[in-house]
Protein backbone atom coordinates (compact mmCIF):
# COMPACT_ATOMS: atom_id res chain seq x y z
CA UNK A 1 0.00 0.00 0.00
CA UNK A 2 1.35 3.14 -1.29
CA UNK A 3 -0.09 6.76 0.00
CA UNK A 4 0.00 9.58 -2.31
CA UNK A 5 0.14 13.66 -2.36
CA UNK A 6 -3.96 14.38 -1.31
CA UNK A 7 -4.08 11.52 0.58
CA UNK A 8 -5.20 9.35 -2.20
CA UNK A 9 -3.91 5.52 -1.21
CA UNK A 10 -3.94 2.35 -3.83
CA UNK A 11 -1.47 -0.54 -4.18
CA UNK A 12 -1.84 -0.60 -7.55
CA UNK A 13 -2.46 1.76 -10.82
CA UNK A 14 -6.05 2.90 -10.81
CA UNK A 15 -7.95 1.82 -13.88
CA UNK A 16 -8.63 4.69 -16.72
CA UNK A 17 -12.17 6.54 -15.54
CA UNK A 18 -15.17 5.94 -17.55
CA UNK A 19 -16.13 9.37 -16.33
CA UNK A 20 -13.71 11.33 -17.15
CA UNK A 21 -13.31 12.73 -20.74
CA UNK A 22 -11.17 11.56 -23.65
CA UNK A 23 -7.70 13.15 -22.86
CA UNK A 24 -7.64 13.52 -19.30
CA UNK A 25 -6.51 12.07 -16.18
CA UNK A 26 -7.57 11.65 -12.82
CA UNK A 27 -5.57 12.49 -9.69
CA UNK A 28 -5.74 8.94 -9.00
CA UNK A 29 -4.39 8.05 -12.24
CA UNK A 30 -1.93 11.19 -12.35
CA UNK A 31 0.26 10.43 -8.72
CA UNK A 32 0.24 6.59 -10.29
CA UNK A 33 1.52 7.63 -13.46
CA UNK A 34 4.59 9.72 -11.48
CA UNK A 35 5.03 7.17 -9.41
CA UNK A 36 5.42 4.41 -11.83
CA UNK A 37 7.67 6.89 -14.46
CA UNK A 38 5.31 6.84 -16.87
CA UNK A 39 3.81 10.69 -16.59
CA UNK A 40 4.51 12.19 -19.82
CA UNK A 41 7.77 14.20 -18.66
CA UNK A 42 8.13 12.73 -15.76
CA UNK A 43 10.87 12.05 -14.20
CA UNK A 44 12.60 15.13 -15.77
CA UNK A 45 15.47 14.66 -17.74
CA UNK A 46 18.18 17.37 -18.39
CA UNK A 47 20.63 18.37 -21.26
CA UNK A 48 24.09 17.25 -20.60
CA UNK A 49 27.33 18.57 -21.34
CA UNK A 50 30.19 15.91 -22.23
CA UNK A 51 33.94 15.27 -22.97
CA UNK A 52 34.93 12.01 -24.28
CA UNK A 53 38.85 11.61 -24.88
CA UNK A 54 39.96 8.31 -26.25
CA UNK A 55 42.87 6.24 -25.24
CA UNK A 56 46.19 7.39 -26.59
CA UNK A 57 48.25 5.87 -29.08
CA UNK A 58 51.79 4.07 -27.85
CA UNK A 59 54.86 5.20 -28.62
CA UNK A 60 57.00 3.32 -31.50
CA UNK A 61 60.13 5.43 -32.40
CA UNK A 62 58.22 8.28 -33.10
CA UNK A 63 55.66 9.33 -30.56
CA UNK A 64 52.17 8.10 -30.10
CA UNK A 65 49.34 10.31 -31.36
CA UNK A 66 46.52 11.45 -28.51
CA UNK A 67 43.25 9.98 -28.11
CA UNK A 68 40.13 11.62 -30.40
CA UNK A 69 38.88 14.95 -28.25
CA UNK A 70 34.98 15.70 -28.37
CA UNK A 71 32.89 18.30 -26.41
CA UNK A 72 29.72 19.73 -26.45
CA UNK A 73 27.23 21.20 -24.32
CA UNK A 74 23.20 20.76 -24.31
CA UNK A 75 22.86 16.72 -25.54
CA UNK A 76 19.49 15.61 -24.93
CA UNK A 77 19.35 12.09 -23.40
CA UNK A 78 15.98 10.09 -22.74
CA UNK A 79 15.01 8.76 -19.58
CA UNK A 80 14.97 4.91 -18.52
CA UNK A 81 17.06 4.09 -21.47
CA UNK A 82 20.24 1.62 -21.55
CA UNK A 83 23.42 4.33 -22.46
CA UNK A 84 26.24 3.19 -23.57
CA UNK A 85 29.50 4.56 -21.85
CA UNK A 86 33.05 2.72 -23.11
CA UNK A 87 36.28 4.43 -22.02
CA UNK A 88 39.04 3.57 -24.16
CA UNK A 89 42.88 2.28 -22.75
CA UNK A 90 45.72 3.79 -23.93
CA UNK A 91 48.12 1.59 -26.25
CA UNK A 92 50.49 -0.87 -24.80
CA UNK A 93 54.07 0.30 -24.19
CA UNK A 94 56.95 -2.28 -25.89
CA UNK A 95 59.19 -2.82 -28.65
CA UNK A 96 59.75 -0.51 -31.20
CA UNK A 97 58.41 -2.25 -34.05
CA UNK A 98 54.80 -2.34 -33.32
CA UNK A 99 52.07 0.35 -34.48
CA UNK A 100 50.42 0.53 -31.30
CA UNK A 101 47.04 2.30 -31.32
CA UNK A 102 45.02 3.07 -28.45
CA UNK A 103 41.04 2.83 -28.09
CA UNK A 104 37.86 4.46 -28.59
CA UNK A 105 36.30 6.07 -25.89
CA UNK A 106 32.06 6.34 -26.41
CA UNK A 107 29.47 8.03 -24.96
CA UNK A 108 25.60 7.39 -26.31
CA UNK A 109 26.68 8.30 -30.17
CA UNK A 110 29.54 9.93 -29.83
CA UNK A 111 32.51 8.25 -30.53
CA UNK A 112 35.71 9.91 -30.05
CA UNK A 113 38.90 7.84 -32.15
CA UNK A 114 41.68 5.67 -31.05
CA UNK A 115 44.93 7.96 -30.87
CA UNK A 116 47.26 6.49 -33.64
CA UNK A 117 50.34 4.63 -32.99
CA UNK A 118 53.44 5.51 -34.43
CA UNK A 119 53.65 4.45 -38.05
CA UNK A 120 56.97 2.32 -39.22
CA UNK A 121 56.96 3.03 -42.82
CA UNK A 122 55.82 4.62 -46.01
CA UNK A 123 52.40 4.10 -45.51
CA UNK A 124 52.45 6.28 -42.28
CA UNK A 125 49.75 8.46 -43.01
CA UNK A 126 47.51 5.52 -43.11
CA UNK A 127 49.04 3.28 -40.64
CA UNK A 128 49.46 5.80 -37.85
CA UNK A 129 46.09 7.49 -38.93
CA UNK A 130 43.50 8.08 -35.57
CA UNK A 131 42.00 10.84 -33.23
CA UNK A 132 45.48 12.55 -33.51
CA UNK A 133 47.86 11.10 -36.10
CA UNK A 134 51.24 9.08 -34.55
CA UNK A 135 54.79 10.85 -34.77
CA UNK A 136 56.59 8.90 -37.94
CA UNK A 137 59.47 6.21 -36.98
CA UNK A 138 63.10 7.84 -37.61
CA UNK A 139 63.76 6.40 -40.77
CA UNK A 140 67.63 7.07 -42.26
CA UNK A 141 67.83 9.14 -45.76
CA UNK A 142 64.14 9.19 -46.03
CA UNK A 143 61.10 11.60 -45.16
CA UNK A 144 58.65 9.71 -43.86
CA UNK A 145 54.54 11.32 -43.04
CA UNK A 146 53.19 11.49 -39.49
CA UNK A 147 49.40 9.65 -39.45
CA UNK A 148 46.46 11.24 -39.84
CA UNK A 149 44.14 13.07 -37.79
CA UNK A 150 40.90 12.79 -37.38
CA UNK A 151 38.93 16.04 -38.49
CA UNK A 152 37.23 17.85 -35.34
CA UNK A 153 38.95 15.43 -32.97
CA UNK A 154 42.24 15.92 -33.51
CA UNK A 155 45.10 16.72 -35.58
CA UNK A 156 47.88 14.43 -37.66
CA UNK A 157 51.40 13.48 -36.05
CA UNK A 158 54.79 14.55 -37.45
CA UNK A 159 57.34 14.00 -39.97
CA UNK A 160 60.84 12.26 -39.65
CA UNK A 161 64.12 13.74 -40.25
CA UNK A 162 65.83 12.46 -43.10
CA UNK A 163 69.60 11.99 -41.59
CA UNK A 164 71.40 9.84 -43.58
CA UNK A 165 73.53 9.12 -40.48
CA UNK A 166 72.89 9.49 -36.78
CA UNK A 167 71.32 11.08 -35.02
CA UNK A 168 68.01 9.78 -36.59
CA UNK A 169 64.75 11.75 -35.39
CA UNK A 170 61.56 11.35 -35.36
CA UNK A 171 58.23 12.70 -35.24
CA UNK A 172 55.84 14.00 -32.29
CA UNK A 173 52.67 12.41 -32.11
CA UNK A 174 49.37 14.60 -32.74
CA UNK A 175 47.18 16.37 -30.13
CA UNK A 176 44.13 17.58 -30.43
CA UNK A 177 44.99 21.22 -30.73
CA UNK A 178 48.13 21.18 -32.78
CA UNK A 179 50.16 18.68 -34.62
CA UNK A 180 52.77 16.66 -33.87
CA UNK A 181 56.40 18.71 -34.53
CA UNK A 182 58.20 17.72 -37.35
CA UNK A 183 61.75 15.79 -36.48
CA UNK A 184 64.71 18.14 -37.46
CA UNK A 185 66.84 16.99 -39.85
CA UNK A 186 70.05 18.05 -37.72
CA UNK A 187 69.40 16.50 -34.40
CA UNK A 188 65.91 16.96 -32.83
CA UNK A 189 63.33 15.02 -32.79
CA UNK A 190 59.54 16.49 -32.86
CA UNK A 191 57.45 16.90 -29.76
CA UNK A 192 53.68 16.05 -29.37
CA UNK A 193 51.06 18.22 -30.08
CA UNK A 194 49.42 20.33 -27.82
CA UNK A 195 46.18 19.18 -25.67
CA UNK A 196 42.61 21.25 -25.47
CA UNK A 197 41.83 22.67 -22.15
CA UNK A 198 38.28 21.75 -20.77
CA UNK A 199 36.91 22.98 -17.97
CA UNK A 200 33.94 20.74 -17.61
CA UNK A 201 34.24 19.68 -14.10
CA UNK A 202 34.70 23.22 -12.66
CA UNK A 203 38.89 23.12 -13.18
CA UNK A 204 40.56 23.77 -16.15
CA UNK A 205 42.15 20.80 -17.09
CA UNK A 206 44.23 19.81 -20.54
CA UNK A 207 43.88 16.52 -22.38
CA UNK A 208 44.94 14.56 -25.03
CA UNK A 209 48.73 15.83 -25.75
CA UNK A 210 50.81 13.93 -28.63
CA UNK A 211 53.90 11.76 -27.37
CA UNK A 212 57.38 13.11 -28.18
CA UNK A 213 59.53 11.59 -31.26
CA UNK A 214 63.10 9.58 -29.43
CA UNK A 215 66.22 10.48 -30.87
CA UNK A 216 68.54 7.44 -32.29
CA UNK A 217 71.80 9.28 -31.39
CA UNK A 218 73.93 10.66 -28.75
CA UNK A 219 74.28 13.84 -29.80
CA UNK A 220 70.62 14.58 -30.72
CA UNK A 221 67.55 15.64 -28.63
CA UNK A 222 64.18 13.32 -27.84
CA UNK A 223 61.04 15.44 -28.81
CA UNK A 224 58.99 16.90 -25.15
CA UNK A 225 55.54 15.83 -24.47
CA UNK A 226 52.51 18.00 -25.58
CA UNK A 227 50.48 19.57 -23.22
CA UNK A 228 47.90 17.61 -21.73
CA UNK A 229 49.26 14.09 -20.60
CA UNK A 230 51.64 13.04 -23.78
CA UNK A 231 54.89 11.26 -22.77
CA UNK A 232 58.29 12.64 -23.85
CA UNK A 233 60.54 10.80 -26.19
CA UNK A 234 64.06 8.80 -25.48
CA UNK A 235 67.25 8.28 -26.64
CA UNK A 236 68.85 5.84 -24.94
CA UNK A 237 68.21 2.33 -23.85
CA UNK A 238 67.97 2.14 -20.25
CA UNK A 239 65.32 5.07 -20.56
CA UNK A 240 61.85 3.60 -21.67
CA UNK A 241 59.61 6.25 -23.72
CA UNK A 242 57.29 8.06 -20.95
CA UNK A 243 53.65 7.02 -20.87
CA UNK A 244 50.59 9.30 -21.66
CA UNK A 245 48.95 10.54 -18.59
CA UNK A 246 46.34 8.28 -17.30
CA UNK A 247 42.49 9.71 -18.02
CA UNK A 248 44.06 12.20 -20.63
CA UNK A 249 44.26 10.65 -23.49
CA UNK A 250 47.87 11.69 -23.97
CA UNK A 251 50.17 9.87 -26.61
CA UNK A 252 53.14 7.72 -25.29
CA UNK A 253 56.91 8.77 -26.12
CA UNK A 254 58.44 7.26 -28.58
CA UNK A 255 61.84 4.75 -27.93
CA UNK A 256 65.00 3.43 -29.65
CA UNK A 257 66.20 -0.14 -31.10
CA UNK A 258 66.30 -2.13 -27.29
CA UNK A 259 64.27 0.21 -25.90
CA UNK A 260 60.59 0.42 -24.01
CA UNK A 261 58.32 2.18 -25.88
CA UNK A 262 55.70 4.36 -23.29
CA UNK A 263 52.33 3.32 -23.45
CA UNK A 264 49.23 5.87 -24.01
CA UNK A 265 47.37 7.55 -21.71
CA UNK A 266 44.10 5.79 -20.92
CA UNK A 267 40.90 7.67 -21.84
CA UNK A 268 38.18 9.87 -20.07
CA UNK A 269 34.19 10.39 -20.36
CA UNK A 270 32.88 12.85 -18.00
CA UNK A 271 29.31 13.98 -17.91
CA UNK A 272 27.64 17.06 -16.36
CA UNK A 273 24.18 18.78 -15.79
CA UNK A 274 22.34 21.30 -13.47
CA UNK A 275 22.03 19.56 -9.46
CA UNK A 276 18.00 20.51 -10.14
CA UNK A 277 17.76 17.09 -11.76
CA UNK A 278 18.20 13.69 -10.18
CA UNK A 279 21.01 11.40 -10.28
CA UNK A 280 21.80 8.31 -12.60
CA UNK A 281 19.34 6.03 -11.77
CA UNK A 282 22.36 3.43 -12.41
CA UNK A 283 25.41 2.85 -13.19
CA UNK A 284 26.88 -0.57 -14.56
CA UNK A 285 29.26 -2.12 -12.76
CA UNK A 286 31.74 -2.33 -15.31
CA UNK A 287 32.51 1.30 -15.09
CA UNK A 288 34.78 3.04 -12.72
CA UNK A 289 32.54 6.37 -12.33
CA UNK A 290 34.17 9.10 -9.56
CA UNK A 291 36.23 6.75 -8.21
CA UNK A 292 34.38 3.03 -7.77
CA UNK A 293 32.61 0.88 -9.85
CA UNK A 294 28.70 0.91 -10.50
CA UNK A 295 28.49 3.92 -8.62
CA UNK A 296 25.58 6.53 -8.89
CA UNK A 297 26.52 9.35 -6.99
CA UNK A 298 26.65 12.59 -8.34
CA UNK A 299 30.22 14.83 -7.18
CA UNK A 300 28.12 18.26 -6.47
CA UNK A 301 31.36 19.87 -5.40
CA UNK A 302 33.56 20.37 -8.15
CA UNK A 303 31.55 22.45 -10.51
CA UNK A 304 28.88 24.97 -8.36
CA UNK A 305 25.48 23.87 -9.40
CA UNK A 306 26.11 20.56 -11.52
CA UNK A 307 26.28 17.35 -11.07
CA UNK A 308 29.69 15.81 -12.61
CA UNK A 309 30.48 11.79 -13.76
CA UNK A 310 33.97 11.24 -14.11
CA UNK A 311 34.24 7.52 -16.07
CA UNK A 312 37.68 6.26 -15.72
CA UNK A 313 37.46 3.01 -16.79
CA UNK A 314 35.84 0.23 -18.19
CA UNK A 315 32.26 -0.34 -20.31
CA UNK A 316 28.67 -0.25 -19.83
CA UNK A 317 25.30 1.38 -19.55
CA UNK A 318 24.44 4.11 -17.58
CA UNK A 319 20.12 5.20 -16.85
CA UNK A 320 19.30 8.38 -16.42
Amino acid sequence: MNRYKGSIRSATAAPTSGSAAVGKWTQTELMQARQAGTWPGYPPTPTVDYLVVAGGGGGSRGGGGAGGYRTATGFAVTAATNITVTVGAGGASGSIDVVRAGNDSVFSTITSVKGGGSPLGSAGATDGAGGSGGGASAFGGTVQPGGNGTSGQGNAGGSNGANNGSPYPSGGGGGASAVGQTGVSVSQSGAGGAGSSSSITGTATTYAGGGGGACFGSTGNAGAGGSGGGGAGTQSTSVPGTSGTANTGGGGGGAISGGTTGAGGSGVVILAYLNTYPDLTSVGVGLTCNGSAGNAVSDIASRAGYKIYKFTAGTGNIVF
